[in-house]
């Protein structure tokens, strides 16, 4: 992809992310302060929607990632620095080592990310948290699709149980088609090994995940699970 189109894409996909609306060629320039016109940014997001890369929802709406684009934006993610406080708490957790301590890590993963969380120990021992942070999403606000979040976790034990022999050891990004807790979202999840236990921990969140930020949690988390 040329770089300019690149550009606009990847700072389209960071404008969706933080608002969660549809994206316009007049605001994109206005407010990332873009060296092009609105025409020129409205020409190349025409060739980007003709590439799959996004979408316009509505007509005389702007334009939203797909999942094709997201996975585009993730191949070239940059390293984020985690705030001390969140880091300290989660780590504080963690040295623990004890299933309570492991459900409140849990808990305060939600917290910090925004996400919901799916722990699973040796398979079958299964706790989650932080289900209401997708339902106050913008893409679940329609009922049908809070239908689709709940039958999710009606399903967690089910699709623990199938997928978890095959769950990579490191944090891994599954998004839309290829996550498989739901099509409408994207999982971080990787499995770990802890004296005699098998785990696996997943951080499930609408395409508009901040990445960067949920990644940088999810290599936090295994880095301290998977330590000698």
């Amino acid at each position: 992809m040329e770089d300019r189109k690149k550009h606009i894409l990847n700072t389209l996909i960071k404008e969706h992310i933080k608002t969660g609306a549809p994206v316009g060629s007049s605001a994109l320039v206005e407010k990332y302060k873009l060296d092009i016109s609105p025409a020129t940014v409205r020409n190349e997001m025409a060739e980007l929607e003709n590439e799959e890369f996004i979408i316009q929802p509505h007509t005389s709406a702007g334009r939203i990632p797909t999942e094709k684009a997201y996975r585009n934006y993730v191949m070239e993610l940059k390293e984020k620095k985690l705030p001390e406080d969140e880091v300290k708490a989660l780590a504080g957790y963690l040295k623990k080592g004890t299933e309570e301590a492991f459900k409140q890590a849990a808990k305060e993963l939600a917290r910090v990310s925004g996400n919901a969380i799916i722990w699973a120990h040796d398979r079958r021992n299964l706790y989650y948290t932080g289900i209401s942070n997708l339902l106050t999403q913008p893409e679940f606000a329609r009922s049908d699709l809070i239908y689709d979040i709940s039958r999710i976790v009606d399903q967690l034990e089910e699709i623990i149980y199938r997928t978890f022999d095959r769950v990579a050891p490191a944090p891994e990004i599954l998004i839309g088609s290829r996550n498989p807790f739901s099509g409408l979202c994207t999982s971080i999840q990787f499995r770990y090994k802890r004296k005699d236990r098998v785990g696996m921990v997943a951080m499930l969140a609408p395409m508009r995940m901040d990445y960067e930020k949920a990644a940088a949690l999810m290599k936090f988390i295994h880095g301290k699970l998977t330590v000698k």
